[in-house]
């Protein structure tokens, strides 16, 4: 299935059904009278956030969608019925913002959330609204009242505990797919990640997701190369790993370029937890990779974990201070310490 994660739709709840004009006419009721019945509401349009979806590729196939008219009014006071309502199935973490794109109107973070984006037209009144001392048999009645035509923007924000970010080729994805059961295009070519990519990792009987987005580089902020349209995919996340090639010939030079697209991203992503790993560092002999960590070093302001997917060196380390992080912002106690967990 193509990933999309954004969409514009068009919406219209539908019309209120008219009010009837009728007039009560029975053999043996010697006054008669007005009897049109209302007309029915309009059907509404929702959103909800359902299981099993992951994408918005199916609004890519149908823009428009349409709540049914309500039902007229009849005779005998008959109210008409109320048009069928019409759902918007979408992934959990879809945003819904109005034509602008810039007006948040919803954002559905859990599965079963809904949220009612037009009102259907109210019915029209039937003519026996309109009866009065000077006025026993009105001839008149209301007609539905329109309902809500407007376009929305669906933006889909994945839901992960931790995202991986890093240049073109940084490794990103040959860890998603050593650590998780995940599949994502590998190749030795820059941007072979063209769509996020999700996938549970396990360390410790413990489990948390992982995002893995298309490669940043320079400029990316102002839509460069694939740009930032994929970066609102860690907005969510609780923490980063950021990976630093090994095959870069300046680490920190790399380093320092992603924290500054981050930075003008904006939307919190520079200010949450990191935790910086030099990848693929099973093709650096001894020498190389001292000076290497020593670049990166430099540049983070801290030792990073020496990591390759190839040879697991220093998998299991950052999947641990993945977890760490993840668990504490969740709220989560650490688990007991091996020394103490039998103690009485």
């Amino acid at each position: 299935m193509k990933f999309l994660d954004q969409a514009k739709v068009y919406i219209r709840s539908g019309d209120g059904g008219a009010g009837s004009v009728s007039f009560r006419r029975e053999k043996f009721i010697e006054f008669g009278g007005p009897d049109g019945g209302d007309g029915g509401r309009g059907g509404d349009v929702f959103a909800e956030a359902v299981d099993g979806l992951n994408t918005l590729i199916d609004y890519r196939y149908q823009q428009h969608f349409r709540a049914k008219t309500g039902v007229h009014g009849m005779g005998r006071n008959k109210t008409g019925a109320k048009g069928a309502d019409i759902t918007l199935k979408v992934p959990a973490g879809t945003q819904i913002y109005e034509e602008d794109n810039e007006t948040l109107i919803a954002d559905l973070t859990e599965v079963g959330q809904k949220v009612r984006l037009a009102a259907g037209g109210n019915g029209g009144f039937g003519n026996q609204h309109f009866k009065s001392s000077t006025n026993q048999a009105p001839r008149r009645a209301n007609p539905g009242l329109p309902g809500v035509d407007k376009a929305i923007w669906l933006r889909l924000k994945l839901i992960a505990d931790a995202g991986l970010v890093g240049l073109p080729n940084a490794g990103k994805s040959t860890f998603l797919a050593a650590v998780t059961a995940a599949k994502p295009k590998i190749a030795d070519y820059p941007f072979t990640t063209l769509y996020p990519g999700l996938g549970v990792a396990r360390v410790d009987a413990r489990e948390f997701v992982l995002a893995d987005i298309p490669g940043l580089i320079e400029g990316a902020h102002e839509g460069v190369g694939i740009g930032d349209r994929f970066l609102g995919h860690v907005e969510r996340t609780r923490v980063l790993l950021h990976l630093v090639s090994a095959q870069e010939e300046n680490p920190g030079k790399a380093y320092k370029t992603v924290r500054a697209e981050l930075a003008a991203y904006g939307n919190g992503l520079a200010e949450k937890p990191e935790i910086v790993a030099l990848s693929q560092v099973d093709t650096l002999d001894p020498e190389t990779r001292k000076k290497k960590v020593a670049s990166l070093k430099r540049a983070a302001g801290r030792a990073p974990i020496l990591l390759s997917a190839v040879t697991r060196e220093g998998v299991e380390e950052a999947l641990r201070a993945l977890i760490g992080v993840v668990e504490e912002a969740r709220g989560a106690e650490a688990p007991a310490h091996e020394d103490e967990r039998w103690r009485i």
